[in-house]
């Protein structure tokens, strides 16, 4: 084993540590208990059963955007024939009923978490034409989730990616390919749906009026999103040049770049990817079309999944959302791409605690912070905290099986 892949293997198993896997977890279920005891008392106007008590209200649109703003007093007026009435984060807590409606959200849920991740498991066995079997595509999917999870979003786990495919007997060339491939597809899917959502609903309902406060107002939000996405747009545009017509040429460029003196101490870095990416373009080469199509449509049902596994967590607690129309879950999924930016620049690891937190400002046009605060903790619970402790208990196993590969 070369000493390069030794120094990952030591990194990976540095990484397992159970005090290292319970960091994000801490930093998450914090987020949310913060959220959840500031704002016991924060109230929200939801629709009124025929034998709810208390005063009814009216809503009447007071920003003209459309929206329901279920926490905007300013939205609704005293009217004895109201659909609405007000309720705390605490009474609706107390007011939950577990009902059919709630069972199946509930499954949805969970179906969503499984189409997803077998979802991935396809994608990867196409990227490798089947050369890794049903079991080491599971693994190898948990694997890198594992590693994702366990750093930055900005920094990702491809790096760990490429060593696990190498460790599962696939030439450095073909797990480095696959490795780019794999990030280009889902930097692909992100950049066709957000103009998608803003055909379909448009950009209006889709940032918050505040984030943090009164630090960052939508206008911000705005500005940071439109630069996350449009710095996706020119990465994923550079490294789709680089790997299917000019390697060479992306290769000296980078070369050309890092040897201004600023940047010198990123040449040898700058090296690496540039070989990289020949080796990726000489692996793709002659590639059919199906081999496209197939992990591209994978690629589209896992991160369809995903997001939606938010709607289907919100009808649990929001029992009308399910009358509400396409718009709205549109809306729900179009909030979500907003905040995979913010999450990707998050120095936490995958994001934890500034996930809960943008949950909670998001979608606080829905309900109270309080009961998002529970929302916030079964959505981690069902699309992250699983992969921290499935990895960690993969990983050994993982790493005794694959030793003579």
């Amino acid at each position: 084993m070369s000493e390069e892949l030794i120094r990952e293997e030591q990194k990976l198993r540095k990484s397992m540590s159970w005090k290292r896997v319970l960091v994000p977890v801490v930093l998450g279920i914090a987020a949310a208990t913060w959220i959840l005891f500031h704002n016991l008392n924060a109230h929200s106007y939801i629709e009124a059963r025929p034998d709810s008590a208390g005063d009814r209200f009216a809503w009447r649109d007071s920003n003209g955007n459309g929206l329901v703003d279920r926490t905007l007093d300013d939205d609704f007026m005293a009217d004895a024939a109201g659909e609405y009435i007000r309720r705390t984060s605490t009474e609706m807590l107390l007011d939950i009923q577990w009902d059919m409606l709630a069972t199946l959200a509930l499954i949805g849920a969970l179906a969503m978490m499984v189409i997803r991740d077998l979802g991935y498991i396809y994608r990867i066995r196409i990227l490798t034409d089947k050369q890794l079997s049903w079991r080491q595509s599971f693994e190898v999917i948990m694997l890198w989730e594992f590693a994702s999870a366990m750093t930055p979003s900005v920094v990702g786990g491809s790096g760990i990616a490429m060593f696990i495919l190498n460790r599962e007997g696939i030439n450095m060339g073909r797990s480095t390919a696959i490795t780019f491939v794999t990030a280009m597809l889902d930097e692909l899917f992100y950049i066709i749906m957000v103009p998608v959502v803003l055909i379909l609903i448009g950009s209006a309902s889709l940032f918050p009026e505040t984030w943090a406060g009164d630090t960052f107002g939508t206008n911000s939000v705005k500005a940071l999103f439109w630069i996350g996405y449009f710095f996706i747009v020119f990465l994923t545009l550079m490294i789709a040049l680089g790997i299917f017509l000019f390697p060479g040429l992306f290769k000296r460029l980078l070369q050309r770049i890092t040897s201004f003196r600023l940047l010198k101490r990123f040449r040898r870095r700058a090296t690496q990817v540039g070989n990289e990416i020949v080796l990726t373009s000489q692996e793709l080469r002659g590639k059919p079309f199906g081999y496209w199509f197939k992990s591209f449509s994978a690629t589209v049902v896992s991160w369809s999944a995903r997001f939606l596994t938010l709607n289907f967590i919100l009808l649990i607690f929001t029992p009308n959302f399910y009358r509400a129309d396409l718009f709205s879950h549109l809306e729900v999924m179009g909030r979500q791409l907003v905040m995979w930016v913010i999450m990707l620049i998050s120095p936490t690891p995958g994001g934890s605690g500034i996930a809960e937190l943008a949950l909670a400002k998001f979608f606080d046009y829905l309900m109270p912070a309080g009961l998002l605060a529970i929302v916030a903790i079964i959505w981690r619970l069902m699309t992250y905290f699983p992969y921290l402790f499935a990895g960690a208990f993969i990983l050994p196993r993982f790493l005794r099986r694959t030793s003579t590969s």
